[in-house]
């Protein structure tokens, strides 16, 4: 567990991740600055406020507060999207590099991989507005983000990577085979999640380490081992 979390950590400043690197954290951050002004626009458009200096400038304050909480309860949800764009890429560079005597894998079709995609952001997003409501409650909302994000995660970015090896079914078996091990590496990757900035390369980082940690799974060793 920890020699594939390290291994992925090494990863993200070599050569041939920088490709995946700057194109998932431009379309990361594109994401939340839209967002951004989304969700201020949103509070202009449909809030009324007394036209009192002190007021707005306090209803500034605490909208940009919310804001910036309400885009860290996102991040989880666009590493869920990132992953359907770059999980293969990231992948593919993983084995080419550490495992080139294993065959490589074959990525999944444009259709099923939407798919998956699509549905896994909309779960990741419901399971992200819960532990957002959560906040208010001390302890709770930790243990929630925790949880959700190290499970679904955890379970998504494992089930990319086996899958280039016998397809989603195949994947799913070998998830529920070692479930336990899955669940711990998805709160390695939510403990990422939960680091700020840093939390921008949670896609990259995730897809490197599930990668790592499923080869590792089915016997297959690293060549710097």
């Amino acid at each position: 567990m920890l020699a594939a979390a390290w291994l992925a950590l090494r990863d993200l400043p070599t050569p041939p991740f920088r490709a995946a690197l700057w194109k998932m954290l431009g379309l990361t951050l594109l994401f939340l600055v839209l967002a951004w002004f989304g969700l201020q626009a949103l509070v202009v458009h449909f809030a009324v406020w007394p036209s009192q200096p002190w007021i707005e400038t306090s209803i500034a304050i605490v909208s940009g507060v919310g804001f910036v909480i309400g885009l860290g309860f996102l991040i989880g949800p666009v590493s869920a999207l990132m992953a359907g764009l770059f999980s293969d890429d990231v992948a593919a560079v993983v084995e080419e590099t550490h495992y080139p005597l294993d065959p490589p894998g074959t990525p999944l079709s444009l259709g099923a991989s939407l798919l998956g995609t699509l549905g896994f952001t909309a779960t990741t997003i419901l399971v992200n507005l819960i532990c957002l409501v959560l906040l208010l409650v001390p302890g709770v909302n930790l243990v929630a983000f925790f949880l959700g994000n190290g499970y679904l995660l955890g379970r998504e970015f494992f089930e990319a990577a086996a899958a280039r090896h016998g397809g989603v079914a195949r994947a799913r078996s070998v998830r529920r085979e070692h479930a336990g091990l899955v669940l711990v590496g998805g709160f390695v990757i939510a403990l990422f999640l939960a680091i700020p900035i840093v939390n921008l390369l949670t896609p990259l980082f995730a897809m490197a380490f599930m990668t790592h940690l499923h080869k590792r799974v089915v016997g297959s060793i690293p060549v710097e081992a």
